[in-house]
């Protein structure tokens, strides 16, 4: 049974939209599930976007926060090298690495790491040239040579 959607007719009739649809491509994969670390994702306005992620164990100099074009790579390494012999490893941390996919135009405004949340604030900034604008109306004159023409008949009572 096939699990994938085909995507090629779309792509045959539609121009411009390639990254949408490889995006839809990408997400329709059935990939395995990293369910570390765990975050949330929250929509603070029109165009304002919180990510946080829970990163317990983590300092700032573990952390790595990239953007690249439309790609937030956010990462974690621990430096320190831990000798200990475990009995029970129950907090996590190892290595770990989370991608989001961002849209057009959003960027990173800050991050921050409080009581081992990492926050990373995100926003939409179009620019001036893609905002909707409005378009003033003007009382024009009529095109020269642009006459308007009325057609009569005469009727006939029947």
């Amino acid at each position: 049974m096939r699990t994938t959607f085909d995507f090629t007719p779309l792509f045959r009739s539609g121009i411009g939209f390639d990254r949408m649809l490889n995006a839809l491509e990408a997400a329709s994969r059935v990939e395995a599930i990293n369910s570390w670390p765990p975050y949330d994702i929250a929509k603070l306005g029109e165009d304002d976007y919180r990510i946080t992620m829970a990163v317990a164990g983590f300092g700032q100099d573990d952390l790595t926060i990239t953007q690249e074009h439309n790609m937030l790579v956010v990462s974690g390494q621990k430096n320190g090298d831990d000798n200990a012999q475990y009995l029970h490893r129950g907090i996590a941390g190892g290595a770990f690495q989370r991608r989001f996919e961002l849209a057009d135009h959003v960027k990173v405004v800050q991050a921050s790491l409080v009581d081992g949340l990492l926050t990373v604030d995100l926003r939409r900034e179009l620019p001036e040239e893609m905002k909707p604008r409005r378009i003033e109306i003007g009382a024009g004159h009529a095109l020269p040579g642009a006459e308007t023409k009325q057609i009569e008949a005469d009727r006939q009572a029947a």
